[in-house]
């Protein structure tokens, strides 16, 4: 099993999203990427920990690859938006990826390179080595699942 961590604006309908993938064993909601010790939500929606909303995966590559994950990412959001996901603004709601290998960074940006002639704006994507994950209050987890949401919007 090996990990991946994203960022695509709120992490409830991205972890809805990357749940139903095929190869995709578990799935987490937590921050990322900030300065705050264990971070908790209300702190994070303030901005000021400077952590995005991430959501961890923990995947079969022999089932999905790496690629094939951010190709999925690159279609779930905007990632020529800064700091800015539909309605959800600020910076923990950005556009990032969170790399655990160099394997991974240089996927990463070999599919930025690859997709960019696809947007007219220029892909404003975070490829950043992976920190510590917080997670979330149990709450945020499969939030959507939990409420009888079908999804965010």
């Amino acid at each position: 099993m090996e990990k991946a961590t994203f960022a695509a604006g709120c992490f409830w309908g991205v972890e809805q999203k990357f749940k139903s993938l095929e190869g995709v064993n578990e799935t987490s909601v937590g921050y990322m990427g900030g300065d705050t010790v264990d971070p908790t939500y209300k702190q994070v929606c303030t901005g000021e920990t400077n952590h995005a909303e991430v959501v961890q995966l923990v995947y079969d590559p022999s089932v999905v690859t790496y690629e094939s994950l951010l190709i999925y990412f690159f279609n779930l959001h905007d990632p020529t938006t800064l700091n800015k996901q539909g309605p959800d603004i600020g910076t923990q709601y950005r556009s990032a990826i969170f790399f655990h290998s160099e394997s991974q960074e240089q996927q990463a940006g070999s599919v930025i390179s690859s997709l960019q002639a696809k947007f007219d704006q220029p892909i404003v994507t975070e490829v950043t080595r992976a920190s510590e994950f917080y997670r979330a209050e149990e709450y945020h987890q499969c939030y959507l699942e939990k409420n009888g949401l079908g999804s965010c919007s």
